[in-house]
């Protein structure tokens, strides 16, 4: 069962908390009024999202989430706080890697959606780890189900990029990762609003920054799962640029790691010859067209060169 552990000295907070996920019948609410008590209930409980309060008596905020990470790195944890200190946030974040800092008062929904997210990130991480790999496409498949124009995207982009990968003459074993990779990457727009993946036309400054985001947020859920460099290498730098132009690192050229270019081509090709929700999928010609005016900005041309005769299969084939 999904469960969240509120840790709080004031009581009505507590009650505030509890009012909050009284509608609430897929998520389970424990509470504790201090530190310790709180580290009683994670001994006997199998939670997923801890949130906890700043200044308490006692134990404080930060040196009881730092023992959560201790005893249950998986766990994931927020800090909650009326002082917002960017000195507090700083620590939160080097002592316990907290994964959110959320001010008081909280708007619910807001410190709702947060803590949604916190779940699913557990969850992510706990399914990765299963080292299953019809669990990594049935994730990769729920990340999509929060934008229906990228259905069966991953799928087809672990198609195109081990293609390629088998052309630039790649292992067996580092084409299997870079399958894996394809799957998941990105599996950091679970964080990601669907009012923003979905938006139909130009995003916002701050929406763009927030889509920005994902690559590091899904590098982050695979490097705590274990999973290989490759894989991780896939789902941070599959946006990079062969210029220099690309996030969320910069990289340029071979800087940035084969799999990752590989599946950066993969990615382009299948966004480009697919409906998407500010516009249709592009004719063939087109994309071919697109791609080549992208080519040593975008792709590693002697890649490129590899992916021409995949495309035109991929167009034969329908």
């Amino acid at each position: 069962m999904r469960t969240v552990l509120f840790v709080d000295d004031e009581q009505p907070i507590r009650n505030a908390l509890e009012r909050m996920y009284l509608e609430r019948d897929d998520v389970r609410c424990l509470f504790a009024a201090s530190g310790q008590e709180g580290l009683e209930i994670l001994e006997k409980e199998d939670v997923w999202v801890v949130v906890s309060d700043y200044l308490m008596p006692g134990m404080r905020g930060i040196e009881f989430l730092s023992k959560v990470k201790g005893k249950r790195p998986d766990t994931v944890r927020i800090m909650m706080t009326a002082y917002a200190d960017l000195s507090i946030a700083i620590d939160a974040i080097n002592k316990s890697e907290a994964y959110r800092f959320v001010t008081k008062p909280w708007n619910n929904q807001d410190l709702m959606n947060v803590i949604d997210e916190a779940l699913m990130r557990y969850q992510l991480v706990q399914s990765l780890v299963s080292d299953d790999e019809t669990l990594y496409l049935s994730l990769a498949q729920t990340v999509e189900l929060k934008d229906p124009y990228t259905k069966g995207h991953c799928d087809r982009v672990a198609l195109y990029a081990t293609s390629l990968a088998r052309a630039a003459g790649l292992s067996n074993d580092f084409i299997n990762d870079i399958k894996h990779g394809s799957w998941l990457h990105d599996c950091g727009k679970i964080g990601v609003p669907e009012e923003v993946l979905n938006y139909p036309g130009r995003l916002s400054e701050e929406n763009l920054e927030t889509v920005m985001q994902h690559p590091r947020w899904g590098s982050e859920v695979a490097r705590q799962a274990r999973m290989s460099e490759t894989v991780i290498n896939v789902i941070l730098y599959h946006h990079e640029r062969y210029d220099g132009d690309g996030y969320p690192s910069g990289l340029k050229g071979e800087q940035i790691p084969i799999e990752a270019r590989v599946v950066a081509i993969a990615d382009v090709f299948d966004a480009l010859y697919s409906d998407r929700p500010y516009r249709k999928a592009f004719e063939f010609s087109r994309v071919i067209e697109i791609m080549g005016e992208m080519t040593a900005t975008h792709f590693d041309p002697r890649l490129m060169d590899l992916f021409l005769p995949i495309s035109e299969e991929v167009r034969t084939n329908g």
